[in-house]
């Protein structure tokens, strides 16, 4: 429940003296973390940007905002990522874990890790807090249960989450990025369309970034309604695969764990979201110059991926084909929409299906995550997904080996069913067959697998068989309906 508001920490003393101190520590620290995107990169040096505490230094337990920039022996770009960082004098067993370094006479750890900080930073947000640069902003009309501390979500990477008792979950972006992040501003207009489709948001915690042209705003985290009993698309979607691929002599829609219903609804809330971004944040009309705009820029990536993965370097005429057939369309109707959607980015709850994680590529800067695209992108990711969840468990066979040609027809015959069904939900809400623009949504698709590729090649060589498959029938595939 929102409340009055209030001000807190102007008498707090920056700490910036202390942070640097354990600046070496945090670069020792940095590449061990889940979330730590540049594990391919060698760090030249960390600093700090800038920072806020939330409690009294002297506090026990302590904490403090911070958010560093990293730079890299390469001479790329550098990233900046926020810490929520707790301190000590003595820590207790269960956070050791957690620790980065030593400060003075404290523990300096990751404060996510401790239920008290979690609690702190819940209550904060309930009762409507301003301390110093952090905004603590509960949603209007919306209620945060009051509960224990919370507990850490082990399973993600480029975030870092934590759970109040089965009721909130809260998620700090790892990445520090200028501007509205696109997940927060997205529940927020999905909120304001009383969606059904996402978990209702609860609240955020704002900041500021550091720039050239003085402070910028920043979301820091936000909290929202935690889907109990829930399990993600990607899971469910490798347990029908597997199922399948036991079964000697049985069709997909013969297997017990047969997936094409979930797919079929999964399309239905997928259009479903589509429409109500629609709604909330408006549509536009490319017009050709428009169009020709989307299909250079998916040019410009294949020629990114060229210059650093052979395999897309080899066919680089024939995709860029079939990438320009994005012109193919009369017009190009574009608006807000997810920008990263796979099936790990869905959840199955008892009451149906919800889509989560909003931001968008998170190694995109923030200019191209919010620009309006075709509601296409998002239906050519979740097709890529199928094909991803139905050859996982083949990209994982023995090195050096290709699974049996009879298990890759079966995962084929899997991949072809979702995909379907999840075009024929899909057309049921919106209305259009995405398969009815088989040449946009081809190029949109080929362009999803050209990243794959790459991000594959320098990260999960084991896998890259997978997006390569994909590729290949990409560019040789007709421009009919059977290519879906």
């Amino acid at each position: 429940m929102a409340g009055t508001g209030g001000r807190r920490g102007a008498e707090l003393d920056p700490m910036d003296a202390t942070l640097d101190a354990l600046l070496p520590a945090i670069t020792t620290w940095l590449p061990d973390q889940r979330w730590f995107a540049a594990k391919d990169r060698t760090i030249a040096a960390v600093r700090l940007v800038g920072h806020q505490d939330v409690t009294p230094a002297d506090a026990v337990p302590a904490v403090a905002h911070a958010v560093i920039a990293v730079s890299f022996t390469d001479d790329g770009p550098e990233d900046r990522f926020q810490l929520l960082l707790g301190s000590r004098p003595d820590l207790p067993g269960d956070l050791e874990h957690a620790v980065i370094g030593r400060a003075g006479d404290r523990v300096v750890y990751d404060g996510l890790a401790d239920g008290e900080i979690s609690r702190l930073l819940l209550s904060l947000i309930v009762s409507d807090t301003t301390v110093g640069s952090l905004r603590f902003v509960p949603e209007p009309a919306t209620e945060a249960p009051i509960v224990g501390p919370g507990r850490p979500l082990l399973s993600e990477q480029s975030n870092s989450s934590v759970i109040y008792g089965e009721r909130a979950i809260m998620k700090l972006f790892r990445r520090a990025t200028p501007g509205l992040n696109p997940d927060l501003e997205l529940h927020r207009a999905l909120g304001r369309e009383r969606s059904g489709e996402v978990a209702p948001l609860l609240g955020a915690i704002e900041g500021e970034l550091a720039g050239d042209d003085g402070p910028q705003p920043m979301t820091v985290a936000m909290l929202q309604s935690y889907a109990a009993n829930s399990a993600d698309g990607w899971s469910m979607a490798l347990t029908s695969v597997r199922d399948l691929l036991a079964e000697g002599d049985l069709r997909p829609d013969e297997v017990g764990g047969d997936f094409a219903g979930e797919a079929h609804r999964l399309g239905r809330t997928i259009a479903s979201v589509h429409i109500e971004l629609a709604r909330a944040l408006g549509t536009e009309r490319l017009g050709a110059d428009g169009v020709a705009a989307v299909a250079d820029w998916m040019l410009e990536r294949l020629d990114r991926a060229s210059a650093s993965a052979p395999a897309v370097a080899e066919q680089r005429d024939a995709i860029a084909r079939v990438l320009r057939g994005v012109t193919a369309a009369d017009g190009l109707d574009v608006q807000r929409v997810h920008g990263d959607l796979h099936l790990g980015q869905t959840l199955r709850t008892p009451r149906g299906w919800l889509a989560i994680d909003f931001e968008g590529e998170p190694s995109r800067p923030l200019d191209d995550r919010v620009r309006p695209d075709s509601p296409l992108r998002d239906v050519a990711a979740m097709l890529r997904s199928f094909d991803y969840a139905a050859f996982h468990q083949l990209a994982e066979w023995e090195t050096g080996a290709e699974a049996p040609a009879y298990l890759q027809r079966r995962a084929q015959e899997w991949a072809d069913r979702n995909r379907s069904a999840f075009c024929d939900g899909y057309a049921e809400i919106a209305g259009t067959d995405p398969r009815d623009q088989m040449a946009v949504l081809r190029a949109y698709e080929l362009d999803k697998a050209v990243y794959e590729v790459l991000y594959e090649t320098r990260n999960r060589p084991n896998w890259l068989a997978i997006p390569l498959r994909s590729m290949t029938r990409l560019v040789s595939a007709p421009d009919g309906p059977a290519g879906a």
